[in-house]
């Protein structure tokens, strides 16, 4: 009898051990961990940034499409890289109406490209996304951080969940916060994370609704500052669908913290934007970072970012790594 209770002590510990092993390990998380290819490729991580570098120079826009398809790659079925697939019949993620403004896959391909050629079938597209999103946003000034990787690439893709699962720049503020919820996300995270506005460009017909008709009598967004709403105006008509305008105007290339002084300002481009003033706890976090000495965005980012690479990952033996990015092998 106590031979047996000794056993069971043990084989108890032994499960306790464990448990807080695997709980503690920041590099076990979902299988994933910083500097995955270290051993397998070791100049994956360079090659990536390397590239992303030589692109940027050439065209400094291109910093923020990159960043924003990791986004939309993680909010459809997870980061495994079904925003990159292309199909036949078209009803792939890319021809999804959030996505038709997406631009750079190119990019990606020429990236995946290169890593083939240095260690064929090692590197994932979906880790591509994931390096190429960090070396993007340093490209612009941004601050750095520790990528996870050791994705796997899913196999599939499909237009209706794209356009039914990514946020709208029409979306309030409990439509946002319930759907970044479902993806393991809180409400610091989708201000953090709604900071990467602070980078890009958006088009006419995405704000027209808040200038010319936001309540279907003419109106315009009582929380958009009026004298911003006035320069909008001239910019865009109300049959505009072309024009494109600085989301941050002054520093749309440059990853900086301004986003939050314009939100605070009430003037956020977008609805979704002005709509973190309407909740306590994502307004707290913006006014904080308009503060002299008080912004900690730059390192929340990069946690946010960490948390976001790791929604609906595939790892061990699920999913492939995938030859080319725009099919499965």
């Amino acid at each position: 009898m106590v031979t047996l209770k000794m056993s069971l002590s043990c084989f108890f510990l032994l499960q306790i051990s464990l448990f807080l092993l695997f709980s503690f390990d920041p590099t076990n998380a979902h299988g994933l961990k910083v500097g995955f290819y270290d051993n397998t490729c070791p100049k994956a991580e360079l090659i990536v940034m390397k590239s992303v570098s030589d692109v940027m120079k050439k065209d400094p826009t291109i910093g923020a499409p990159l960043l924003r398809m990791f986004f939309h790659d993680c909010f459809v079925r997870g980061c495994e890289g079904s925003v990159l697939l292309e199909l036949k019949n078209k009803k792939d993620e890319k021809n999804a109406a959030p996505n038709l403004s997406i631009r750079g896959f190119e990019v990606i391909d020429n990236i995946k490209a290169s890593l083939e050629k240095e260690c064929p079938g090692v590197v994932s597209c979906s880790d591509v996304l994931a390096l190429v999103a960090r070396d993007a946003v340093v490209a612009m000034n941004g601050r750095s951080w520790g990528v996870e990787t050791g994705r796997r690439d899913g196999r599939v893709t499909n237009i209706n969940e794209a356009n039914s699962n990514l946020p709208s720049p029409f979306d309030n503020i409990t439509s946002l916060i319930t759907q970044f919820h479902s993806k393991g996300l809180d409400k610091k995270d989708l201000a953090v994370l709604s900071g990467g506005h602070t980078v890009g460009i958006g088009h006419c017909p995405l704000i027209a609704n808040r200038l010319y008709n936001f309540t279907g009598k003419g109106d315009s967004d009582p929380n958009l500052d009026s004298e911003y709403a006035a320069r909008l105006k001239q910019k865009c008509k109300p049959t505009d669908t072309t024009t494109a305008l600085e989301m941050d105007p002054g520093s749309f290339k440059t990853f900086d913290d301004s986003f939050f002084k314009l939100v605070s300002k009430r003037r956020g481009f977008f609805q979704s934007d002005a709509a973190l003033l309407d909740n306590q706890e994502t307004k707290s976090y913006v006014l904080k970072q308009t503060k002299n000495h008080g912004s900690t965005f730059f390192e929340d980012f990069g946690v946010s970012m960490v948390k976001m690479g790791r929604i609906g990952v595939l790892t061990g033996r699920v999913g492939e790594i995938r030859k080319k990015c725009t099919m499965v092998n």
